[in-house]
């Protein structure tokens, strides 16, 4: 068979199949369009999910008659004046898009330059261009989008249903409106406004913040903190959510090339790596990062529809991404979420009583008539009468009875008020510590919180070349398959470092002679070797095993901590406080759980009617 050329017609077909996958992609290039055009209001419109009709309406510098004619032509672009693949500063830039879906659907574009008075119009059906006839149009260009895939039906069959494709092109415009919050976006889909996102002010800073709070919601906005780096002309920025703030996949990590939403391993491999000492596998944050990159250091044409890019020097955007993100973390380490605390005060709602109960208990006062409301109004004078022996005041001798178990000493001085984390009060069911705060109350989890102490320090050790080991006096011989036994002694000298000294004690046993000193005397040394078998066992190569030291750190640290269960006199629960207080990330701990939570003040008094 001889080698023909293509007709034109059928050449757009095939590259609308690269770039034109679904209404969503269409949308995504003729919205990046509009902004390349300087629109500061976009609205889209769509029916059937974007199969039936797309129209998007936008107030940018609009195109004459000449520029809308040639903008149906391939490869026709006002983005490259200098014929220069690499330095490339707008969203699209190889006239593409345009004549792409006119080959497919039943184009029609409006238009209005800024510059002209008159507006144009030209149509395009199935790859066929029709004549520029003049037009009724405000300054900008609307696009309308009819029938897509009607040209060739048989990607219409790939498809899915108007809700997952309505759900394709929501996510595409909500990514691209973090990118440009200065701009005002509207989705409509049959008829119903969907999407509003007017025009955020204030620097680019808060700009994002409420904008990422607007798309991500409220939570986010109060549980993100701001991420800053720059280095040899790399700028990052952006917000990430707190530990305590988290979700079950990545689909809520969000990046932006010099303003292009694109989806990249590398970044996602930097944020588990930047938050792998305060979040347990399985659980990711919500991130939103904006890389601004000289556009020589980036390759941006990498994939048809532009969703990845290739960086020059991965390795640097990937340790300032990481180093940015650790940085901020420890900045904030000391914060957990705020949804928290709202959580534990919905659920802490006042008993609802019955009616009939007295509101005069007995020969106690009154209850001021301030604290009365209808649902603890009387109304039963005989169930109330007969009630009254229920609300005697109890004598002092019968006071007695009813001491708490664990409570913690009184503390008369002020001053550990004024502590972030407060004075310890009590402690309760033996592992939660409650501590007063000028604010109102803290709820610790005195194991959480000790497990974090202790792998911090583990951390510390491991800087300064090894943690430091105490002898046993006599060697603990564990028993195992030799498999594992085996498993353990290839990496001995790894775990030398890790403060843990073992030697091979006959077949299928090993002899462990030091454990980290930090552990002596509260840990149970047969499990904690176990546990460390099962974390080497999950990599593949010594390689990996040193990436992941940190899992075993965890591991130890959670087997050398103060254990739920034991008992704590004050001076060791605000020891625990002030240490807390003094440690990075001391709010989570290794897998991402909360420390503490606290409660204002003014919260508990909203309960008690006082507010």
């Amino acid at each position: 068979m001889r080698i023909r050329h293509l007709p034109d017609y059928l050449v757009n077909q095939i590259a609308a199949g690269e770039v034109i996958e679904r209404p969503a992609a269409a949308i995504k290039e003729l919205v990046e369009n509009a902004i390349d055009a300087k629109a500061t209001h976009i609205e889209i419109d769509i029916r059937n999910g974007g199969k039936s009709q797309i129209i998007i309406r936008d107030d940018g510098i609009g195109m004459s008659d000449e520029e809308l004619n040639a903008a149906l032509d391939r490869h026709a672009t006002s983005k490259l004046p200098d014929d220069d693949l690499v330095n490339i500063n707008h969203l699209g830039f190889r006239g593409e898009a345009l004549p792409s879906i006119g080959s497919i659907s039943r184009l029609k574009i409006k238009s209005k330059a800024s510059d002209q008075d008159n507006a144009w119009e030209i149509s395009v059906h199935g790859g066929m261009k029709q004549d520029i006839i003049p037009s009724a149009q405000t300054q900008g260009t609307t696009i309308e989008v009819k029938d897509l895939f009607y040209a060739t039906p048989a990607r219409l069959k790939f498809l899915k249903t108007d809700r997952a494709e309505y759900g394709a092109i929501k996510d595409t415009i909500t990514r691209i409106a973090m990118a440009f919050p200065a701009i005002e976006f509207k989705l409509s889909h049959d008829g119903q406004t969907k999407l509003h996102l007017p025009r955020e002010q204030g620097n680019l800073l808060d700009q994002r913040r409420e904008r990422l709070s607007s798309i991500l919601g409220k939570e986010f906005g109060e549980n993100s903190f701001p991420v800053n780096a720059e280095r040899e002309g790399i700028t990052i920025s952006g917000y990430a959510s707190l530990p305590t703030l988290s979700r079950g996949t990545t689909q809520h990590q969000y990046l932006f090339v010099n303003g292009r939403p694109v989806k990249d391993r590398l970044i996602l491999g930097c944020v588990r790596a930047a938050y792998m000492d305060v979040l347990h596998h399985g659980r990711h944050p919500l991130v939103a990062l904006f890389i601004d990159i000289p556009p020589e250091q980036v390759d941006v044409n990498v994939h048809p529809a532009k969703s990845e890019v290739r960086f020059r020097d991965a390795n640097l955007v990937r340790g300032l991404i990481i180093t940015a993100l650790k940085h901020a973390l420890l900045q904030d380490g000391q914060t957990t979420s705020s949804s928290l605390s709202s959580q534990v005060i919905s659920k802490m709602q006042p008993q609802q009583y019955n009616n009939s109960l007295p509101m005069n208990r007995g020969s106690s006062p009154v209850v001021p008539r301030s604290y009365i409301s209808n649902n603890y109004a009387p109304s039963n004078h005989n169930l109330a009468e007969k009630s009254q022996e229920f609300y005697q005041p109890l004598e002092p001798a019968e006071l007695q009875n009813f001491q708490p178990t664990a409570r913690a000493e009184e503390q008369h001085s002020t001053e550990k008020n004024q502590y972030p984390l407060g004075a310890a009060r009590a402690q309760i069911h033996e592992n939660y510590i409650i501590a007063q705060s000028a604010q109102g109350l803290v709820i610790v989890d005195q194991h959480a919180a000790h497990e974090r102490l202790v792998y911090e320090r583990f951390k510390t050790q491991m800087d300064d070349g090894k943690i430091e080991s105490q002898g046993l006096l006599v060697p603990k011989i564990i028993d195992m398959d030799d498999t594992r036994s085996n498993l353990l002694v290839e990496h001995k000298d790894m775990l030398e470092n890790l403060g843990l000294e073992i030697e091979i004690f006959g077949s299928g046993s090993i002899a462990v002679q030091s454990i980290p000193a930090i552990m002596s005397g509260k840990v149970n040394i047969k499990e904690l070797i176990n546990d460390i078998i099962d974390e080497i066992s999950e990599h593949d190569t010594a390689q990996k095993l040193e990436k992941s030291i940190h899992e075993i750190l965890s591991t130890m640290a959670c087997h050398g901590s103060v254990r739920s269960g034991r008992r704590m006199n004050a001076d060791e629960m605000n020891a625990l406080l002030r240490q807390m207080e003094e440690t990075p990330n001391a709010a989570h701990c290794n897998h991402g759980r909360p420390t503490y939570i606290k409660l204002d003040l003014k919260d508990i008094e909203k309960l008690f009617g006082r507010r």
